[in-house]
């Protein structure tokens, strides 16, 4: 159920060489160099020197993703005031046109009032003032300038308080307008300048997510450079083990060799011990246990999660899955409980010998197997969830690192 980060040594759906070798050779070769008693030469692949760049490119990655984040909530607080500056905007250009429209009606009610006295006037001035019960002012007895008098008083007198309400209205609209104006002029500028400064944090954000891009697309390079020197490490350590095993029969046949000759020498009718006793020969193995009937499930089950991410204590697609959280759903597919721990899982197995793996088997790495667990798929290669960051992946099997065992599940 831990990490097992430092095992990792190729990427999902990277080619394989393994998958290229026979299976009943690589199985021999195991088997020898098992079965020889001979510890064979490990080499620990060196960490690439692209490790620190990794970490560089993903410290840069996420002070661009905050970044970005920061650039949004300032996007986001710049159109709000865009927005409510607008809306300003749109409330003032609606009460200059209603007060322009109450002044143009006042003026419309001065002007008809006006003219109804001028016609009014008119009209008395002809009939003699005999036109009208309202006035009675044009009469023989009149002078020219009595009458004058009489019809300006007529044609302005009586609509001087509305003509005054006229002048009024008049000059508080141009003061109402003019206030109005310079808050729309106001309102305008915070406008302008709130939609600039979105535009500018908009460009800004922009480009900082093309770089983000740019430092993901370096990252993913470099991971792919690290897992290429580490795969190219586990093949030679691999190959490094092969050369040792052919050295181990080597030495093992030359020795048994020279047991017979000297037996035959000596007289002797039996032969040579079948056992293996005293001239080099194969150390025994019990035949290990038939692998479970849910095995193939189980790595069908293992292989159905493909690309689901890593998550620590994860035991179901939904939620993730830690290492041992992917053996054990894996398991349960098939009606096969297993413990939530690799080391657990360890103990509840039926330890084997490596040449005997077969699919279905998990493959364990640390003290007692507390660190790591992986299933193996067959083909050299195996299937595990391995840290943080990763998903579920295929991956050649790995038996260096602190790999400790094969476990059989039955």
């Amino acid at each position: 159920m831990t990490h097992a980060e430092q095992y990792s040594t190729s990427e999902p759906g990277a080619p394989h060489k393994a998958r290229t070798r026979s299976r009943s050779r690589v199985g021999a070769l195991l088997a020898l160099a098992v079965t020889t008693g001979i510890t064979s030469l490990v080499v620990v692949p060196t960490r690439p020197a692209s490790a620190d760049q990794i970490s560089d490119a993903k410290a840069q990655a996420s002070a661009l993703t905050a970044k970005i984040a920061a650039e949004q909530q300032q996007i986001a607080a710049l159109t709000s005031q865009y927005d409510a500056a607008s809306y300003k905007i749109s409330q003032l250009n609606s009460q200059i046109a209603q007060s322009q429209a109450e002044v143009a009606k006042d003026q419309a009610e001065v002007a008809k009032d006006q003219g109804q006295l001028r016609n009014q006037a008119v009209a008395d001035y002809m009939s003699n003032g005999t036109s009208s019960q309202l006035t009675q002012m044009f009469t023989g007895d009149n002078n020219a300038a009595g009458i004058h008098n009489v019809y300006s008083a007529i044609a302005s007198g009586n609509v001087t308080n509305t003509v005054d309400h006229l002048h009024t209205a008049q000059n508080q609209l141009r003061a109402e307008q003019s206030a109005l104006q310079q808050q729309q002029s106001q309102a305008t500028s915070a406008a302008d300048a709130a939609a600039a400064s979105k535009n500018q944090a908009s460009s800004l954000a922009s480009q900082d997510s093309s770089a983000l891009n740019g430092v993901n697309a370096n990252i993913q390079s470099l991971v792919r450079q690290q897992q290429a020197a580490a795969l190219a490490a586990a093949q030679a350590a691999a190959q490094a083990k092969l050369a040792s095993a052919q050295a181990a029969q080597a030495a093992a046949q030359a020795a048994a060799q020279a047991a017979a000759r000297s037996s035959s020498s000596g007289g002797s009718s039996s032969g040579g011990s079948s056992s293996g006793g005293g001239g080099g020969g194969y150390v025994s193995f019990s035949p290990p246990p038939p692998t479970s009937s849910g095995a193939a499930g189980a790595v069908q089950a293992a292989q159905g999660e493909i690309g689901v991410p890593y998550q620590w204590g994860g035991t179901s697609p939904q939620t993730g899955f830690d290492c041992s959280g992917l053996t054990m759903w894996a398991y349960q597919q098939v009606g096969i409980s297993l413990p939530h721990y690799s080391g657990a899982q360890y103990n509840a197995t039926t330890h084997i010998a490596l040449a005997d793996i077969a699919p279905g088997d998990l493959l364990f790495y640390g003290p007692g197997g507390s660190e790591h667990v992986a299933m193996y798929i067959g083909g050299g290669e195996m299937v595990e969830a391995p840290y943080t960051g990763s998903t579920v992946h295929d991956t050649p099997m790995r038996t260096g690192n602190g790999f400790v065992g094969v476990g059989r599940v039955g």
